[in-house]
C-alpha cells in the first residue's frame, strides 16, 4: 500500500508497507533505512501528550524519523490492539525494539503476528537477545559498549575504559536489522512466507569489533587500548603538527618510503627499528617521536596536501563545524534540507548509500505524534465516524 506521490512510487521499496513500533534509537535506525528508499512507513506512537522519552522537535528525533508518517494508538487497550492487528493483516514488515515480555503483552509478539499474517517479516532488536539469561534486561548503547568489549579497546592506554563517541551499538544493530529484513523479503518471493529477523545491541557490538574480536577468538589475544594509533600497524594514527593534529597512514613499503622522503628523513627508512611493518608496529612509541619531530615545522594543511600528492592517505582532525565546512563534504551533499512545519527549514543527515538514478532527497520531515492518524486510518477502511469514535474513547 504505497503512498500515491509519483516521487515515492519511483523508489525501490515503494511497494512495502512497514509498521514502525520502535523506540529510542536502534529500531528507528533500522526503519529509517526502509523509509529512505520509499517504503510506506507508518510509525505507531503513544497518543499525543504521553511521555515518549523523546522531544519530538529535538535534532535527534528530527534526524531519526524523516520519511515516515505517524499514527497515535493506545496499545494497552483492547480496541487499540485490535486496530494494530487489522493493520498487520496488510503489512509487509513490522519492526520493534522492546523487551520480549512487552511485545507479548501488547499483542505483537512473533507467534501472534505470524498467525495473523504469514507473509509478514518481523524485525526485532533487543539489548542482549530474545532468549538467554539477560533477555529480559533493558539494554542501552553504553551498557552494550561495556559488556561487548568496545570500551576496553577505546581510549588512550592507561586511562581506563572509554565510551565510543556515538551510540555505536544502536546504529550498528539498526543497520544489521535492516539488512536482515531485506534478506527475508527477498526470500519471501521464493518461499511465500515471512521470517522473524532478530539482532541485539550486544551482538552488533561484538560484530563491530571485527578484527579486534578475531584477535581473541583466533589467537587468544586480549587487545589493549591503542589510543589514536592503529592497534596492529604503524605508522598509522594521529600526529601533532605546527598548528594542530593530522591523521596519516603509511605502514607499507611504498607509502613508508614516500613518507620518509617527504619528511626529509631518509635515514628512518634504513633504521633497523623500523625496517618492516612489524618492526614499525613494535617500536611505535619511538617512531611516533621521530614523526612528530619531523612534522612540527609545517601546518596540518600543508602536510595533508603534500602527502596526498604522493599517495600517502592523510587528513585533518576536524570538529563537526569544520567537517560540514569541508569542500568534499559539501560536494557530497551530506546535509540535506527539509522544511518542518513546526521548526522551519533544517538540515539533517541524508542516507549515506546511493543508488544510481534513484533520488535520495528527504521527502517528508519527521512527523509529530499522531500527525497522520486520520489519513492512515482512512487508508485501512475506517470511516470518519469510526475515527471520531476511537478519538472520543482516547484509543487514538
Amino acid at each position: 500500500m504505497p503512498e500515491t506521490t509519483s516521487k515515492t512510487d519511483a523508489l525501490p521499496l515503494s511497494d512495502l508497507l512497514v509498521l514502525d513500533l520502535t523506540i529510542a534509537r536502534a529500531g528507528p535506525t533500522a526503519v529509517r533505512q526502509l523509509a529512505d528508499w520509499g517504503a510506506n512507513v507508518v510509525r505507531i506512537e503513544q497518543r499525543p501528550g504521553a511521555d515518549s522519552g523523546f522531544a519530538h522537535h529535538s535534532p535527534d528525533y528530527l534526524n531519526l524519523h524523516r520519511n515516515k508518517r505517524s499514527l497515535s494508538l493506545d496499545l494497552k487497550r483492547e480496541e487499540g490492539r485490535a486496530l494494530l492487528h487489522r493493520m498487520i493483516e496488510r503489512a509487509d514488515v513490522l519492526v520493534e525494539n522492546m523487551r520480549p515480555p512487552v511485545k507479548a503483552r501488547l499483542g505483537f509478539d512473533w507467534a501472534t503476528v505470524h498467525k495473523i499474517n504469514p507473509l509478514l517479516v518481523m524485525g526485532s532488536i533487543s539489548g542482549f537477545g530474545q532468549e538467554g539469561p539477560y533477555a529480559d534486561r533493558g539494554g542501552v548503547d553504553q551498557i552494550a559498549q561495556g559488556l561487548g568489549g568496545m570500551m576496553s579497546v577505546t581510549g588512550i592506554p592507561g586511562q581506563g575504559p572509554v565510551r565510543a563517541g556515538v551510540a555505536i551499538s544502536d546504529i550498528t544493530a539498526g543497520l544489521q536489522l535492516a539488512v536482515g529484513i531485506l534478506v527475508a523479503l527477498h526470500e519471501r518471493k521464493r518461499t511465500g512466507r515471512g521470517r522473524y529477523v532478530t539482532t541485539s545491541l550486544l551482538e552488533s557490538m561484538i560484530g563491530m569489533l571485527d578484527f579486534q574480536a578475531a584477535r581473541f577468538t583466533v589467537a587468544g589475544e586480549v587487545p589493549p587500548q591503542a589510543g589514536n594509533d592503529h592497534p596492529t600497524l604503524g605508522p598509522m594514527g594521529m600526529y601533532a603538527t605546527r598548528d594542530g593534529h593530522m591523521n596519516l597512514a603509511a605502514p607499507w613499503g611504498r607509502m613508508w618510503s614516500a613518507l620518509c622522503e617527504i619528511l626529509e628523513r631518509p635515514e628512518l627508512e634504513n633504521d633497523p627499528r623500523f625496517a618492516t611493518t612489524n618492526d614499525r608496529a613494535l617500536n611505535r612509541a619511538a617512531l611516533n617521536i621521530e614523526l612528530e619531530t619531523a612534522l612540527a615545522p609545517r601546518t596540518t594543511e600543508d602536510w595533508v596536501e603534500r602527502m596526498n600528492a604522493v599517495g600517502i592517505p592523510s587528513g585533518p582532525v576536524n570538529d563537526l563545524a569544520q567537517t560540514f565546512a569541508d569542500p568534499q563534504v559539501k560536494h557530497l551533499g551530506v546535509a540535506a534540507k527539509v522544511t518542518h512545519p513546526g521548526v522551519g527549514e533544517i538540515e539533517i543527515i541524508r542516507n549515506a548509500t546511493h543508488l544510481d538514478g534513484v533520488s535520495d532527497e528527504i521527502r517528508r520531515p519527521s512527523p509529530d505524534p499522531g500527525e497522520h492518524t486520520d489519513e492512515v486510518l482512512s487508508e485501512f477502511g475506517l470511516s470518519s465516524d469510526q475515527v471520531k469514535s476511537l478519538r472520543e474513547k482516547e484509543i487514538i
